[in-house]
């Protein structure tokens, strides 16, 4: 009898072991690539016949292209908070109400809430393995330099080897900076005015109109040397205090070094798969090409005909050949459910100190990054699952980077969150074609905190109307940007607001160059108000959640710097010589 009730206990065992490993087997894995202000334009899949995109053009001829894929925000920040979320940044306060529309430092303590559920969550708990390699850009700490409140291993993520914040032209020694305005509104202005000042009192009191105790010149003397002093110490510690590496929560290398950086990320994630190949698991790859600064490997350097930011695409495309080699090696391509995109379009008004164009193309749509014109967030997407997926497949409906969320999840047996509203939609019925039709009627873009513009796709119809509220003011007049203040601005003079609202038919005329009017278009107010009412709608459904873009989340605070030498803030060491690059 107690034979009988080990072998039955034993069986039970082996019939428990063989489902679950049979259910992590059903279970796809994921590799997820998100390039940073890649245009759709770029991808020779998309049409480019110059940029040399050959993986990325591989994986859309064995999966399907998306022509109509949108970014949920058309800057790094929020549009990474939406992907990861599958929700409105606007949903989890990481939507600036104030020109400053991502982060900046390492030590500001706003960034995405740890109450905020994101999709390697999701899969952590199912059993994945999950790591995040590249580009973060979703705050670090809240309080203290130690509790990683935001930090990816507080999202889910089981590895994190990259950059914290993002890369910008400060980062990078004779790039220029970002700070320009900035620095004219706070420093050269205020030295002109303390100068004049000087010189004014000077003049009054030779002439003997006016005493002048010499306490005010010293004062004043005083306050500009402050000034520039300030100047000189933000020029000589931002890079090394937030243009740094982390691996897990330890500072790998500060100030990042851009030698070999692409190749370096490239090969910790190539072997994150091969030390997790027998379990499922989900890679995030965030690439921090092709955002200025741009850099490229020796192997890139002046090899592509469109310059820097032709070396720099091309470099992030043949890592993402090297990732999808190392899948076939491991005979892992099967079963791994593939995503390409971009966190938004082209930055078309990036150029170098040199005047060189440092942004990439959208094609044929109008404006770019920071703007939700279509070229601002139509973004490339493609996704490939060999024997799932159709290959060569072409899908023109709406879609959104939110969409990846409730995919992911279904896909790994997750439930989703029923405490919140989730915006994305499953992708899945599109991609086997059991449905010709995008779940999303109304899709909302949001410049930062304001609704912007709607999207609506009527089921019964081809049309894809798009009303904006308001348009950015693009300088100069003419241009396809906003060259004067580097990128577009979201309220007050920086843009023009329309009533009615500036109407489009997208399915007849994609560049936006004709709004439609009551003459054009007999049912113009019936479209228009139909979209309204989509929008009061959504703006119901909103809740009040502390903005971890305002100024006090922002700025930087001395108390959260990280720095992996001394306190003294000279902040220099390369653990990832030290370490070389291998992940969990």
């Amino acid at each position: 009898m107690a034979a009988q009730v080990k072998m039955r206990t034993l069986l039970l065992v082996i019939l428990f072991l063989c489902g679950a490993r049979s259910r992590a087997k059903s279970r796809p894995n994921f590799v997820l690539f998100m390039a940073d202000d890649l245009g759709i334009g770029d991808p020779g899949c998309y049409g480019n016949k110059t940029l040399r995109t050959p993986n990325i053009d591989r994986l859309a001829s064995e999966g399907v292209k998306l022509t109509q894929h949108l970014a949920a925000s058309p800057l790094c920040t929020p549009s990474r908070a939406a992907f990861l979320t599958g929700r409105y940044p606007i949903r989890s306060g990481m939507a600036s109400q104030s020109q400053v529309g991502v982060f900046l430092f390492s030590a500001s303590s706003g960034g995405l809430p740890r109450s905020e559920i994101t999709f390697a969550k999701l899969l952590k708990t199912e059993g994945y393995s999950t790591a995040l390699i590249g580009k973060w850009h979703l705050g670090t700490s809240c309080h203290n330099r130690t509790d990683f409140c935001h930090h990816p291993l507080s999202h889910g993520f089981d590895y994190f080897h990259g950059l914290p914040v993002t890369n910008l032209r400060d980062c990078k020694p004779g790039d220029g900076t970002v700070f320009t305005a900035a620095f004219q509104l706070l420093v050269f202005s205020p030295l002109q005015v303390i100068g004049i000042t000087l010189l004014t009192l000077a003049v009054l009191k030779y002439l003997g109109l006016l005493r002048v105790p010499p306490a005010a010149f010293f004062c004043l003397l005083f306050l500009a040397a402050l000034i520039l002093v300030l100047l000189l110490a933000f020029l000589h510690y931002f890079r090394p205090l937030n243009c740094f590496l982390m691996r897990d929560h330890d500072i790998s290398q500060q100030p990042m070094s851009y030698d070999n950086l692409t190749q370096r990320l490239t090969a910790d994630a190539a072997q994150f798969l091969q030390r997790n190949a027998e379990t499922p698991f989900l890679l995030v790859l965030s690439y921090l090409q092709v955002h200025t600064a741009l850099f490229s490997s020796e192997d890139f350097a002046g090899k592509s005909k469109h310059g820097a930011y032709g070396d720099a695409a091309e470099e992030m495309d043949w890592s993402v050949g090297q990732i999808l080699d190392v899948l076939d090696e491991l005979k892992l391509a099967n079963n791994t459910l593939v995503y390409f995109s971009s966190d938004q379009g082209a930055h078309v008004e990036e150029m170098s100190i040199r005047g060189e164009v440092h942004g990439g193309s959208n094609g044929i749509y109008k404006g770019g990054k920071a703007n939700n014109w279509e070229g601002g967030i139509r973004v490339p997407g493609v996704l490939r699952w060999p024997g799932v997926i159709q290959a060569g497949l072409e899908i023109d409906e709406p879609t959104s980077n939110m969409d990846i969320f409730p995919t992911v999840a279904k896909l790994a047996g997750a439930p989703l969150p029923e405490d919140r509203i989730i915006d994305g939609r499953d992708l899945m019925p599109l991609l086997r074609g059991e449905s010709q039709h995008s779940d999303h009627e109304f899709l909302f873009h949001y410049c930062n905190f304001y609704l912007n513009a709607v999207r609506w796709h009527p089921r019964n119809s081809t049309s894809i109307w798009k009303a904006f509220f308001f348009t950015p003011n693009f300088s100069p007049e003419g241009a396809n940007g906003c060259f004067s203040t580097h990128v577009c601005f979201c309220h007050g003079r920086h843009v023009t607001y329309h009533d009615p609202p500036l109407l489009f038919d997208l399915s007849k005329d994609p560049r936006e160059r004709n709004p439609l009017t009551p003459t054009s278009e007999p049912q113009f107010r019936e479209i228009l108000g139909a979209m309204q009412q989509a929008a009061d709608r959504h703006t119901e459904t909103l809740r009040d959640v502390p903005n971890q873009l305002s100024l006090g989340n922002i700025i930087w605070k001395p108390w959260l710097q990280m720095c992996c030498s001394s306190p003294s803030l000279s902040c220099q060491c390369d653990r990832e010589k030290q370490d070389g690059t291998g992940s969990r």
